[in-house]
């Protein structure tokens, strides 16, 4: 068995802003590299389908990286759905400042980037990979889309032709976006206060799919007196990016940063609503698009609860609170433990009264994009979600940062989690929960 070294290779690249990013003669290497300090370290055993594939396939050959066929480092590839959490946990990483420069999703990423160049990008990953097309196309028909949607046979044609779990619970849509709501609405909040200037990206998700998210979010930045800029025209791009459609992405990213650098330059924070999304900004704009100004806008995206936390530690943070949630069971979303700020979320919700009580749950949820949705993982996806699904049937109000993690913990748990943003919003109103700040009897809130 030849010895492999563990320093980068000369085809080591993490960003498509490089030529040798899709030269697949210069991965392989990589990859060979890669797969033997993770088979030798093993630290991430337990979080993602990925890595005991990669196990398991390296030990059938006794040790020897370079035994694995192409079908078993595929399936190494297309199991790592992008949590992001092997990176925190990895003492290999650029962030560590370590020789090994081993930064595993980016290079699961690459490897799927080169695959998609190379054979073309299949209908499903084409679908899923553009949210804003899905989201106008059922916009007009709402409710035949969402009936679709729960009819058996049509989701059973669904997992024919595209491949969509037949059994998984797929996002709700709306007649009406939550930018049309802003623009018809804005003139009931107050959105030019003096705490601050900030440009809310409400995400596709929330535009097309959980506009009550975004309706929450308006209300509490207006009553902390926000300065508040708004509006939507497309995607992050992650949904391209997760599917190998790295150009796609760069578009996205390049109509974006042009579209926010004049708010960043002129003292806004960028709050996007998803951790996915607020990740994609701060993380992978600078890797995808030339230039300074992805630097610039994403050194402005904050996530919404870390900005508002900002506040409340400034004493400027609207804290009349007239109604607790009791008890809350709160998941921390992969993406957002990846960007390393703490829990801020549970912060916030914990200062809404002595009587609240939150308890972290910290695992993931396996739904991961659009990776829970596709036939050949949903079971999968069941199965590592498994701890994050027992951490919030503890009782207790259930929340999640995440909407679309919201739809798989309704899946396993027939309960929809609330974004953090609303329980926030209803906390400002006396009949937001079951009980009021300061009541002396307290009560059970499940």
């Amino acid at each position: 068995m030849s010895r492999i070294r563990a320093q980068p290779t000369p085809g080591m690249s993490y960003s498509p802003k490089e030529a040798k990013y899709f030269d697949e003669a210069l991965l392989k290497p990589e990859l060979t590299r890669v797969f033997d300090i993770c088979h030798g370290c093993r630290l991430c055993f337990n979080l993602c389908p990925s890595f005991p594939a990669l196990f398991d396939a390296v030990d059938r050959y006794d040790g020897d990286v370079l035994q694995l066929t192409e079908r078993e480092t595929d399936y190494v590839v297309d199991t790592c759905y992008q949590c992001k959490i092997c990176y925190v946990k990895c003492p290999y990483t650029p962030s560590d400042g370590h020789e090994f420069q081993l930064d595993f999703p980016r290079l699961m990423q690459r490897a799927k980037a080169i695959r998609v160049r190379k054979q073309g990008m299949a209908l499903r990953e084409r679908l899923l990979g553009n949210p804003d097309l899905l989201g106008r196309l059922a916009g007009l028909v709402p409710w035949l889309a969402n009936l679709a949607n729960r009819l058996a046979p049509n989701r059973w044609l669904l997992e024919k032709l595209l491949g969509l779990h037949r059994h998984k619970l797929l996002p709700e849509f709306h007649g009406t976006t939550f930018i049309s709501w802003f623009r018809r609405n804005r003139g009931n909040f107050p959105l030019d206060g003096p705490n601050g200037k900030v440009f809310y990206f409400p995400t596709c998700f929330v535009n097309y799919n959980a506009p009550d998210i975004g309706k929450a979010a308006i209300s509490v930045f207006s009553r902390n007196g926000l300065t508040v800029a708004c509006e939507y025209r497309e995607c992050c791009g992650m949904p391209a990016l997760d599917g190998g459609d790295v150009a796609g992405a760069q578009k996205k990213a390049r109509a974006n940063i042009a579209r926010l650098l004049p708010y960043v330059r002129d003292g806004y924070k960028v709050l996007p609503t998803n951790p996915t999304c607020s990740m994609m900004m701060r993380k992978e704009y600078p890797e995808l698009v030339e230039g300074p100004e992805a630097r610039e806008v994403a050194d402005a995206v904050m996530d919404p609860n870390e900005f508002l936390d900002g506040l409340r530690r400034e004493g400027k943070l609207d804290q009349s609170y007239r109604s607790t949630p009791g008890k809350i069971r709160c998941h921390v979303p992969c993406h957002l433990r990846a960007q390393n700020i703490g829990y801020r979320s549970r912060d916030m919700m914990r200062n809404i009264s002595p009587d609240t009580e939150v308890e972290l749950v910290a695992e993931c949820c396996g739904h991961d994009g659009t990776w829970a949705m596709k036939r050949e993982y949903f079971d999968l996806s069941m199965k590592y979600g498994e701890k994050a699904f027992s951490g919030l049937k503890g009782g207790g109000l259930m929340t999640t940062d995440c909407p679309l993690a919201a739809i798989q913990f309704e899946q396993a748990t027939g309960v929809r989690p609330l974004h953090p943003l609303q329980v926030l919003e209803r906390a400002y109103r006396e009949d937001g929960f079951e009980f009021r700040v300061g009541a002396a009897e307290k009560k059970e809130n499940r």
